[in-house]
């Protein structure tokens, strides 16, 4: 398209759908009862008209609430409430939700706390003027409630710490599964539905009823996973694949970021719904510590221990990732990581070099990996369903976040010390080192008190001098000594018995300093990364939040769409994989960000082209919980998983996936890059170019940009498997003869055995494998696709049409068959 587009955002999640198998969803009857918040039969609620109360009517039930907000007094309401039938209730209220406190009292019992800000679902800024103040509403679950027929009194309490500031739109008690959809009530969804399709040209609210997990399912894919994780033993690696350790079996893991839950029932949930499609490991990526002062936060370990545990009775493993920079923000004072101003400064790079930082975030991981669990006794140390845990989270000295400027004084003097005596170890002298750099130093250089500094990143990767080569040769071995050093902690000091990689980041040149940054992770057992299919999205806050005037692009990956509109064609997605050191390989971070039509795109490009390369884990960002939404909280951000495009999609893309469907590639590029080369800034033929998201897209300089430069062609990835090697030992690189799989005439590129063929002209993928078969993107100019045992015919312009064998048969013979279609988000 030739310009961008402007962001108008609805409270309905709406999806064009041309054919759905959503055979899970269930429905069920029952008795419910609905009470407006504004109609109690008693009443001290102290209201605020001018300000508080000033909200939208129109997003109300009854299009009013009752609030209170008052310095002194808290405020009470109590209802009646006429039951149908004496028995057992699912409570829900629509409160606030922000920095309120709510309480209950039914029939005359004690007062019991409503966590409103956990588990919330359809939060909305409910302001009048849109300020994000603390005006908002959520449905919250209160859980289960015994009734008596007839008349109940039911009580709430507002009295928070905030001016005991609270709202009470309405509650609910049901039998009946209930999807919250705003104000609407249960006996209003199909009209309400009907009015939003008529005014919106067939669009309609995506709202179904909860999944109860019945045992009988058109489509469960829980067989896949174990009875429990953890059953095959620990996850290990063999010939360069993650295998249970007991049995030897291979396996791939279809993941996501999550999960949210803060309790064990939502953690259930999550865990049910998750198994059901295909999904066989969580990478819980949260830190254990304050923010300000780094000191444990206990309560969080033992929930690290729930979601464990949930996890592991639905057959699913779990990773941890627990350190990012930008969780710490150190408060002055700090005796172990000196000099930072309070000001939410980050510490980036400083675990690298830090020994008391190491030694404090080394605590951290010994109160995860030691504390027994209150309902099993086992520590995460000795428990199978931990597959892995990953020691850093984007961050390295190769990336532009690695600057003097970055780093507090008393910091950076801390590196360049542990320079200084590096030059001195390799050159016997500071002096020397100059000599042999021809006498380049920079600004920071102290050679009297020990200390050598750096140059930045660019010159680095760009002149190449050889002050530059000792910097860089200094840094991979410093990364190296980081990541070697804490690993054998976790192993020989702790115990740890599962898997470890190093970290996952980007640098400031895929060309030069990529390989750098690759060959320090080889330290560990496997190697991980991350990247994001982006669309240009422009506004403030713009790299967490979507918002009303913001702009983005439409961008298609099948055409390999560039994120400006209207230019050339960028070869570079992060489903592109190369294997190193024969190591298994992970994306730990990954989608199409929103918002993007073609986001729909996702999950049959990452299995295919994940099973076509042979990647061992892909890992989706990230899960919102168990229930389906396009906003689950007061904004949308921009990686939402529960919608039909993405976790309505995982069931043929987790089965092509983890059962190799589409099967491997041949070897098309194998590199051998020798160390010293590298330290050379020799660099690699074969980058994987930077695929960045909006949060980290702010920390690369403006103006500063490479060229891809690439030497084979990128688009390799899309035909085949890759492997680069470090070795000392020199040998001439093998790289097959790419002719028979890509056309750049006719723009197409496809595999050597025929499963997969990709038309980037057109933007068409189409699958041809015995057990799997469809096409996916334009399918309109596609006209019929006439495919082994299928055909397929679509007016879509864009839509995904899959046929998937269920009973491992080929589909010639198969007989259950899932046929998954989806269109655009």
């Amino acid at each position: 398209m030739s310009r961008p587009r402007r962001i108008g955002i609805s409270m309905y999640a709406k999806v064009a759908l041309a054919a759905m198998a959503l055979g899970w969803l269930g429905s069920a009857r029952g008795a419910w009862v609905w009470v407006e918040g504004e109609k109690p039969y008693k009443t001290s609620m102290h209201r605020h008209p001018w300000w508080y109360d000033l909200v939208k009517r129109d997003q109300l039930s009854g299009g009013d609430l009752i609030s209170n907000f008052d310095d002194k007094a808290a405020g009470e309401a109590i209802y009646r409430v006429s039951a149908p039938a004496e028995g057992e209730y699912e409570f829900w209220v629509r409160a606030n939700p922000f920095k309120s406190r709510l309480k209950y009292k039914l029939n005359g019992n004690s007062w019991a706390l409503i966590e409103v800000e956990k588990n919330q679902q359809g939060n909305i800024n409910i302001a009048a003027d849109d300020k994000p103040d603390m005006r908002y509403l959520a449905w919250t679950n209160v859980g289960k409630v015994r009734l008596r027929k007839g008349n109940n009194l039911v009580a709430f309490r507002m009295d928070s710490a905030s001016s005991n500031h609270g709202y009470l739109d309405c509650f609910l008690f049901t039998t009946e599964a209930f999807a919250p959809n705003g104000a609407v009530r249960p006996d209003q969804a199909g009209a309400a539905d009907q009015a939003i399709a008529s005014a919106n040209q067939g669009w309609f609210p995506f709202a179904p009823k909860l999944d109860k997990f019945a045992a009988s399912s058109g489509i469960d894919l829980r067989g896949l996973n174990e009875k429990a994780a953890g059953d095959g033993g620990v996850i290990a690696v063999k010939d360069g694949r993650f295998v249970h350790s007991k049995t030897g079996a291979p396996v791939r893991f279809w993941a996501v970021n999550g999960p949210p839950g803060a309790d064990k029932d939502a953690l259930k949930r999550e865990a049910k719904l998750l198994a059901k499609r295909g999904v066989n490991m969580v990478r819980v990526h949260h830190g254990y510590f304050d923010q300000k002062t780094g000191v444990l936060k206990m309560d969080e370990v033992k929930h690290a221990l729930e979601v464990v545990e949930a996890m592991k009775a639905e057959g699913i493993y779990t990773h941890f990732s627990i350190y990012f920079p930008i969780w710490l923000a150190p408060e002055p004072g700090n005796p172990w990581l000196k000099g930072y101003d309070g000001k939410g400064q980050k510490p980036f790079a400083a675990l690298y070099f830090n020994r008391d930082f190491q030694a404090h975030y080394r605590s951290w991981w010994k109160a995860l990996l030691t504390t027994p669990s209150p309902t099993t006794g086992k520590m995460l140390k000795d428990e199978p369903a931990v597959a892995g845990l990953e020691l850093v989270n984007e961050d390295s000295y190769f990336f532009w976040t690695f600057d003097a400027k970055n780093l507090p004084d008393a910091q950076i003097r801390i590196l360049e010390t542990q320079f200084g005596a590096w030059l001195v170890k390799r050159y016997g002298s500071i002096d020397g080192a100059f000599q042999k750099w021809n006498g380049m130093k920079v600004e920071r250089d102290r050679p009297a008190e020990g200390r050598v500094s750096f140059r930045p990143l660019w010159n680095i990767a760009n002149e190449k001098t050889p002050r530059d080569k000792d910097t860089a040769r200094f840094l991979t071995e410093s990364l190296r000594e980081f990541y070697q050093g804490t690993a054998d902690y976790l192993r020989r000091d702790l115990g740890f018995k599962g898997l470890i990689t190093a970290s996952n980041w980007v640098t400031a040149s895929p060309e030069v300093l990529g390989p750098l940054e690759k060959y320090a992770y080889t330290t560990t057992d496997f190697i991980d990364r991350h990247g994001y299919f982006g669309c240009k999205n422009a506004g403030p806050s713009s790299e967490w939040s979507l918002q009303d005037g913001h702009t983005y692009v439409d961008r298609s990956a099948l055409r390999f769409d560039s994120e400006e509109p209207g230019k050339a064609k960028q070869f570079v997605h992060p489903a592109m994989d190369t294997k190193y050191d024969d190591k298994p390989s992970m994306i730990s971070e990954t989608t199409w960000n929103r918002p993007n039509r073609y986001r729909t795109e996702a999950p049959l490009y990452y299995a295919t082209y994940g099973a076509l390369q042979g990647t061992d884990a892909v890992v989706h960002f990230a899960l919102d919980g168990d229930q389906w939404s396009a906003k689950p909280g007061f904004f949308m951000q921009p990686w939402t998983l529960m919608s039909p495009s993405q976790v309505g999609q995982f069931p043929a893309a987790a089965l092509i996936y983890r059962k190799g469907l589409v099967k491997e590639g041949d070897l098309l590029v194998d590199l051998n890059l020798t160390p010293e080369s590298l330290f050379d800034l020799k660099g690699t033929p074969l980058p994987l170019d930077s695929a960045f998201d909006e949060l980290r897209l702010k920390d690369v300089p403006k103006g500063l940009t490479f060229k891809p430069g690439n030497v084979i062609d990128p688009l390799v990835h899309f035909a085949g498997r890759t492997r680069v090697t470090f070795s000392a030992k020199e040998r001439a690189p093998v790289v097959k003869d790419l002719k028979p799989y890509i056309d750049r005439a006719k723009q197409t590129v496809g595999s050597g055995n025929g499963e997969v063929s990709l038309d980037y002209g057109k933007g068409l993928l189409t699958l041809n494998a015995p057990a799997a078969q469809g096409v996916s993107g334009n399918l309109r100019d596609a006209g019929t696709a006439e495919l082994k045992d299928i055909s397929v015919t679509s007016g879509m312009e864009l839509g995904h049409v899959m046929a998937v064998s269920l009973d491992d048969r080929p589909i010639e013979t198969s007989r259950r068959i899932l046929l998954q279609v989806m269109s655009e988000e």
